[in-house]
């Protein structure tokens, strides 16, 4: 394996951040890891699912945010 790390070696890492993070909290760890991996690779390669591109001459001035927010509590506008 590379830089001389053998299984034993991981196996002693995982023991210790299981120990460290507790059962709990290790799912959450990993999504965030998978989350930032993702975002550092999409960024590496460009590309960007968030800011897609409208055709020239299209009217729709609405973002995806703006269109999915709820409407307020308290208004009632029927």
């Amino acid at each position: 394996m590379p830089l001389g790390i053998g299984p034993l070696e991981i196996v002693i890492v995982l023991v210790i951040v299981l120990i460290i993070f507790g059962p709990k909290r290790l799912p959450d760890l990993g999504r965030s890891m998978g989350k930032g991996m993702r975002e550092f690779k999409q960024s590496v390669t460009g590309k960007d699912d968030d800011h897609e591109e409208l055709p020239e001459g299209s009217s729709e001035n609405v973002t995806r945010s703006e269109s999915k927010q709820p409407a307020a509590a308290g208004d009632s506008s029927g």
